[in-house]
């Protein structure tokens, strides 16, 4: 009979004899981040850096200047479709939506 242990005890059901690095780091302030360094949120990003482009997934929702805008594809150009700030219905390209700026989350 052995007394050896199982040295994966240690390691949670999940992760156990697997290889996969953590997908989580923290900083030197303590802060959680992703690995990779890459802000989760485009409105995290430093303000030097360059505004990202919208998503190119059909029906995704991302919020600019406080109006949510839907990525429409049917026949032709993709576009992102909202209101103004009439109401009116707003279309507008990606490259328009990323030089005013988006987030996936609504400002408060």
């Amino acid at each position: 009979m052995s007394t050896e242990t199982d040295s994966r005890t240690d390691v949670p059901a999940d992760r156990a004899g697997s290889a996969v690095p953590p997908t989580t780091a923290v900083d030197a302030v303590g802060a959680v981040g992703a690995v990779d360094g890459g802000a989760a949120d485009p409105a995290e990003q430093s303000p030097d850096a360059a505004p990202p482009s919208p998503p190119t997934t059909p029906c995704t929702v991302v919020w600019s200047r406080g109006r949510p805008y839907v990525l429409e594809s049917g026949s032709g150009r993709p576009r992102w479709m909202g209101v103004d700030h009439h109401g009116r219905p707003q279309a507008l390209t990606g490259e328009a939506l990323r030089k005013q700026g988006w987030s996936y989350h609504r400002s408060s």
